[in-house]
């Protein structure tokens, strides 16, 4: 079956079932607009003076470009012992700022509602694992710096005998409210449907890690996740003995190969062209690379940064 690769949408869960409610609870008792940390203040040797050049005026007045982002999704955001965020797009957040010469601040944001976020001013770009689809295209532009696929997780030992994505047909999985892994399962129903035990029952959930409880639990099957955060699950989460990666051989990089972007309004295209001479001077000097090798994502880089690639 073909499914178009370029409506799916990363989610990511908790580092590990010692750290689940920490993170929840963090996530919970943030603000929606409120900063999830104080970022670093960019260093003025660092910025890229092309880069800082492009941002309107309006940013480099505010020193600060607030970033909607759903906390805690690890290895993308998350706390870490200190309740200190890192992560992923935290510190390529931080890298992006410094080459403009402005603070990155990521501020928690419910998922379900970090468009709106923008559209209302309340957030000036989203930076959240958000997948870059011909639909969400129609209200914002991607300035993509990832690109990944799904994988199934399932618990240790896979008990459920999972080796490809129509092995879920007729059972119950969960997937994480207000992302588009639901769509891309439906698109198997008929393909489930004809080879007899009919289509997966989808379980949305409204947190990522309601998702992982589902799952541990044995309420559902699977998670379909992001590739590289199955992976991180997989060797993180309870030690690594909690969850493994369902490794289909078809399919060695993941269902559905997506890219995933810094979601930014249509009307501001001159902040979306500045991020992405800062993500190209990131690239350039290394900082890209040593990030995703900090958190062992080397096989989701992009070959090189762009704008509205996921066509």
């Amino acid at each position: 079956m073909n499914i178009d690769k370029r409506t799916g949408r990363s989610v990511l869960l908790t580092a590990s079932i010692g750290v689940t409610a920490a993170l929840v609870l963090a996530a919970c008792s943030a603000a929606g607009t409120s900063p999830a940390a104080k970022a670093p203040s960019p260093s003025a040797a660092e910025v890229d003076a092309t880069a800082a050049a492009a941002l309107p005026a309006k940013y480099k007045d505010a020193g600060t470009i607030k970033v909607a982002s759903d906390i805690p999704f690890p290895p993308m955001e998350m706390f870490d012992d200190n309740q200190v965020l890192t992560g992923f797009d935290y510190d390529l957040a931080q890298a992006i700022g410094a080459k403009l010469g402005v603070t990155m601040e990521l501020q928690t944001q419910a998922f379900d509602s970090i468009i709106p976020s923008l559209q209302s001013g309340k957030h000036d770009v989203i930076m959240s694992g958000m997948n870059d689809t011909p639909e969400r295209q129609k209200t914002i532009d991607f300035v993509d710096y990832f690109h990944a696929g799904f994988s199934i997780l399932v618990p240790a030992g896979n008990p459920g005998r999972i080796a490809t994505v129509l092995d879920l047909c007729g059972k119950d999985v969960a997937v994480q409210k207000a992302t588009v892994q639901a769509e891309i399962l439906h698109g198997y129903d008929a393909d489930c449907t004809a080879a007899g035990p009919g289509p997966m029952k989808i379980a949305e959930l409204p947190l990522e890690t309601d998702v992982q409880t589902a799952v541990r639990s044995g309420k559902a099957i699977a998670d379909v996740v992001d590739s590289a955060v199955a992976s991180y699950a997989a060797q993180t989460a309870g030690g690594g003995k909690m969850f493994e990666v369902v490794r289909d051989p078809a399919n060695p990089a993941g269902y559905n190969p997506v890219f995933t972007g810094i979601g930014v309004l249509k009307k501001d295209s001159g902040l979306s062209q500045a991020l992405l001479l800062a993500l190209q001077a990131v690239v350039a000097d290394g900082s890209y690379a040593e990030i995703l090798k900090k958190y062992d994502m080397g096989d989701y880089a992009v070959d090189a940064a762009g704008l509205n690639l996921g066509s």
